[in-house]
């Protein structure tokens, strides 16, 4: 038998790490596949229902909402409590994380859910009470006011229970690992005083004005205050001295720029022959926006517009009758007093001689995964004390602060009567309870009229300069001497221009009987709207919305020549002196596209650091509220002839200005290369509107989708686009709206980002790139379309 012989070759060895890393990996994606469904599943269940049917035990009959192609929901309804119900609950579905926020921060509560982060800003807004001021205005309300508040809140309460039964909570509070306390009418009046922290009042300014009393020469002091008083203030006694820069350190200072535009044109001007409003309000850009759109529609009320999440009503907007609109008029409604503490008993005060015993209020704050913190808030007969955070730490000398918005006010009764007006007369009549914060309304309605009041409770000063610096809390003298009439506040009807505008510029003249402040904004935007607004041709709502979106920059074209004039051109390099043909060449236009506007604005916030930043620490120039208005005071005096101290002091005008010049393009050429062709003002100026909780880096991609936006226009045009040192947009028109009298069933609106603030909604960003490019969307108020949700009780 012949045998057959085999040979064996042993296998090459298999590379088994490619099938395990093959096996991990599917593992992994199956894993992160998982997550994404899990999260997708749960962030899509907490969605609100916008279409449908819908219980709602607290209704007494059927209400209809109808959200229209933008997610603005239409209520409508058979009695005005069931419209409020409704109004609450709807506001909860789209923004209930917002509200929570907003009552928290306003109370001094967020450190609950936050944690110790939060405890020094709820220390500040325990001082400052404003809860304690909602809980006072509570009882100065009307019983009907107070049921639409109640109302209100059992929507909101509604909608909480629901989406806690079905685990169907905005993802935001998983998250944070809390769930909302039931509403209250006292958390929408808390809110309504945010607002009126958040348009200020000038406090700050008068410790800055302070502390340069008492730091620099009378004469380096008067160039920095805002208007040159006509007895100089004296440095005060060293007994009567506060450590300002330490007492404020932690305070929470609202936006510098906090603003807007309005003007109304009467029917001569237009050429529909009917009035035209237009409203812009400058306030912070955040997601979601600080605007929630709506129309509102019973038997007695019909009214369409804009309101804080959180509040009833409509603030801004129009109904059938007539329009109207706010800017901030920036009044000194606060003062701080200087208070001489009793050495031997720390809560009294002296007061013409005598020691005075302050309040001293428990406000202690719970701290998430923390013991509770005992605080206490002193008040004296003018209001908490602020320095150091009313800590009773010894001081002899404290800050106080008295201002009109701690008092109780009726702000929701004012909004309340003028939704429901029909001419000027009623809408007057409404403004009488609108006390704070101080605003420019102008108004127009459908039989032609147009009108505007600076509208709220200014106190009279026995001297106008008395509102620069702190007065004495021991005078019974230094005192306000109460409050402009109403019948007195700036007011005109039916001007013969055929026009009202305002844009936080300075109001009345020097005839005017009254002070009404020391800070004013700088007059580009107001100069740029009246320039417009004189132009000869017809106006329509699509001019109006063009001025709107105005990016000419009069504070360049003013500085600009004379910039280029003393910049000393023999130290510039081949570099520098490129640049320097090209802002020769500008338009003075603040597009996104051009570099010039990236030159100008990082030329003229050098030149302010060159003149500021060595001699006033950080703490102090964040008080210097409105230092770009006195930079351009002291470059405008140099400019005519005159001379500064604080520019002689720093080398003279042609040293401060070329050294900020070279300084700003050493800084462009290294973020943006050397190639200046290629720089563009929205390289270093965009938006993308924040979301509280998108600084936590996995999160940012979901509450913060694509990137940042380039857009044109700056703080100083009518396109009002505020930025902060890192060139992120996080200020400008929050709301946009124009309205042609001539039919009053539709407006042009447009609210960043969108209406929803819910990241998986349709509409929570979808309004992002409108507000860039200035595309705003029509809102009728009859015969809108949209998907239906029926609210049955």
């Amino acid at each position: 038998m012949e045998t057959v012989k085999r040979t064996y070759t042993e296998p090459k060895p298999k590379k088994r790490w490619k099938k395990v890393v093959f096996i991990l990996g599917m593992i992994l994606m199956a894993m992160v596949a998982g997550v994404v469904i899990f999260v997708s599943v749960y962030t899509s269940r907490s969605l609100p229902e916008v279409s449908g049917e819908v219980q709602l035990e607290s209704l007494s009959s059927a209400v209809e909402v109808v959200r229209d192609e933008q997610g603005v929901p239409h209520i409508t309804a058979d009695s005005t409590r069931d419209l409020f119900i409704a109004q609450g609950y709807v506001q909860a579905q789209d923004r209930l994380f917002q509200m929570e926020l907003a009552r928290r921060q306003a109370s001094g509560t967020l450190s609950e859910v936050v944690g110790e982060a939060t405890i020094e800003q709820d220390k500040y807004f325990r001082t400052l009470g404003l809860r304690r001021a909602a809980e006072a205005s509570l009882s100065a309300y009307s019983d009907e006011a107070v049921e639409s508040l109640e109302a209100f809140a059992e929507g909101v309460n509604a909608y909480i229970e629901e989406a806690e039964e079905g685990n169907r909570l905005p993802p935001e509070f998983a998250l944070m690992g809390f769930s909302p306390d039931p509403w209250k009418p006292v958390d929408s009046l808390t809110i309504g005083k945010y607002m009126a922290f958040d348009l200020g009042g000038h406090w700050e300014r008068q410790a800055f004005n302070y502390y340069v009393t008492n730091e620099f020469s009378e004469e380096q002091a008067m160039e920095l205050f805002p208007v040159y008083p006509e007895e100089a203030p004296k440095v005060l006694d060293e007994t009567e001295k506060v450590d300002v820069a330490a007492s404020f350190k932690d305070v929470v200072i609202p936006h510098e720029f906090n603003g807007s535009n309005n003007w109304v044109v009467s029917g001569d001007l237009t050429e529909s022959g009917a009035p035209i409003l237009a409203d812009d309000p400058h306030l912070g850009l955040a997601t979601p926006s600080i605007w929630y759109q709506m129309q509102l529609n019973a038997p007695d009320y019909n009214v369409s517009g804009v309101i804080f999440a959180g509040i009833p009503g409509i603030i801004l907007g129009h109904n059938n009758q007539i329009a109207w609109g706010v800017t901030n008029v920036g009044p000194d409604v606060q003062q701080l007093y200087l208070e001489k503490r009793n050495p031997e008993n720390s809560s009294q005060f002296l007061f013409e001689d005598e020691w005075e015993q302050a309040e001293v209020i428990k406000e202690p704050i719970r701290v998430k995964d923390q013991e509770t913190l005992d605080y206490e808030v002193v008040e004296t007969r003018h209001g908490p004390v602020i320095s150091e955070f009313a800590e009773q730490s010894g001081d002899d000398v404290v800050l106080s602060l008295r201002w009109t918005a701690l008092d109780p006010t009726t702000e929701l009764e004012a909004i309340l009567e003028i939704n429901r007006a029909e001419n000027w007369n009623e809408f007057e009549k409404g403004l009488e309870k609108f006390l704070a914060p101080a605003q420019n309304f102008v108004f127009a309605s459908e039989d032609g009229t147009i009108a505007y009041k600076a509208n709220g409770r200014i106190p009279i000063y026995k001297n106008a300069d008395d509102a620069l610096l702190p007065m004495r809390g021991w005078e019974e003298e230094d005192l306000w001497q109460g409050y402009i009439p109403f019948e007195e506040l700036p007011k005109t009807v039916n001007p013969d221009k055929g026009y009202v505008a305002t844009a936080n510029n300075k109001i009345t003249d020097d005839n005017y009987p009254y002070h009404i402040s020391h800070n004013w904004a700088q007059p580009y935007r107001y100069q740029r709207i009246i320039d417009m607004l004189e132009e000869k041709e017809p106006l329509t709502s699509e001019k109006v919305m063009d001025m709107q979106m105005d990016v000419k920059n009069l504070q360049a074209q003013e500085f600009v020549p004379y910039l280029l004039e003393v910049t000393n051109k023999e130290a510039l390099s081949e570099a520098e002196t490129g640049a320097f043909k090209l802002m020769q060449e500008w338009n003075y236009e603040d597009q996104k596209d051009l570099a010039q506007p990236l030159i100008f604005h990082t030329w003229m916030a050098n030149i302010q650091e060159e003149l500021y930043h060595e001699a006033i620490p950080k703490e102090m120039l964040d008080l210097f509220h409105g230092a770009g208005q006195t930079t351009d005071e002291l470059l405008r005096k140099v400019q005519d002839g005159g001379s500064s101290v604080w520019i002689d002091k720093n080398g003279g005008i042609s040293e401060v200005v070329t050294a900020a010049y070279q300084k700003t393009m050493t800084e462009l050429t290294k973020e943006y290369g050397e190639a200046q062709e290629d720089w563009t003002w929205g390289a270093g100026h965009a938006v993308e509107f924040t979301h509280p909780l998108s600084n936590i880096q996995m999160l940012e991609r979901f509450f913060n989708p694509g990137e940042p936006l380039p857009v044109s226009g700056s703080r100083v045009t009518v396109r009002a686009a505020g930025f902060n040192s890192k060139g992120l947009v996080n200020h400008g028109a929050s709301w946009r709206f124009v309205l042609d009298l001539e039919n009053m069933k539709e407006a042009y609106h447009l609210v960043g980002p969108g209406q929803s603030g819910h990241f998986r909604s349709e509409w929570y960003h979808d309004q992002l790139e409108d507000w860039v490019d200035g595309e705003y969307h029509l809102t009728k108020t009859e015969g809108y379309e949209g998907r239906e949700l029926t609210l049955t009780p």
